[in-house]
């Protein structure tokens, strides 16, 4: 099964969510034109290798999470959108909402108020007409998974998927630890940055 998933999905990896990814970033880049503290747009294809990665996990039984990994997995065709302030994500929201498709929205935060770890906000989107190459129609998947947050919470994220999601053991309890005062720093710093910004600036327009 794996070897004949990974072929399929190598050769639409290439063939089509390449060219999609990279149109996609376009039309974003269009869309958010205008839109101030915009750090990066960005949109990717899912490499083949973490693809089948995600194609092959399992649940607590030992049976694969997904029956069809090529209908159900949804970050086939990725994009992120980074910004400076907390405030930023509001009129990022405000023009996905307008332009875009929204299939499913998820605001990602620790399970506990006292807790400290990933952040950032999560949709699935349709995947806009301009974004697909003429005569790829058929074979496009239906929607992508995008991304909004700060710069604080994207190095985090990253650093932290980097140390500790592919990390060759287990980390250890200060380890952990070590983790979570990092995002919890990240997270000071957000708050702290968008109280300046608003003493500085003004708090932010819903003007969009």
């Amino acid at each position: 099964m794996s070897l004949n998933l990974a072929s399929t999905y190598e050769e639409l990896f290439n063939d089509v969510l390449v060219p999609i990814s990279f149109l996609l970033q376009k039309h974003l880049a269009k869309v958010l034109e205008g839109v101030p503290r915009i750090d990066a747009v960005a949109a990717r294809a899912k490499s083949p290798e973490r693809f089948i990665s995600k194609a092959l996990k399992q649940d607590d039984e030992f049976n694969l999470k997904y029956s069809d990994p090529l209908s159900q997995i949804q970050d086939q065709v990725g994009a992120r959108i980074t910004v400076l302030y907390l405030s930023d994500i509001i009129a990022v929201k405000q023009i996905i909402d307008k332009y875009f498709h929204a299939i499913e929205w998820q605001s990602k935060q620790p399970e506990r108020d006292a807790e400290f770890g990933y952040t950032g906000d999560h949709y699935i989107l349709g995947i806009p007409d301009d974004a697909i190459p003429e005569g790829l129609e058929d074979r496009s998947p239906s929607f992508f998974e995008l991304q909004i947050k700060t710069l604080y919470q994207h190095a985090w994220s990253e650093a932290s998927h980097d140390i500790g999601y592919k990390a060759p053991r287990a980390l250890s309890a200060l380890e952990k630890r070590q983790m979570a005062f990092s995002a919890a720093q990240s997270w000071g710093a957000d708050q702290i940055f968008k109280t300046l910004a608003e003493s500085v600036t003004g708090p932010p327009s819903n003007d969009i």
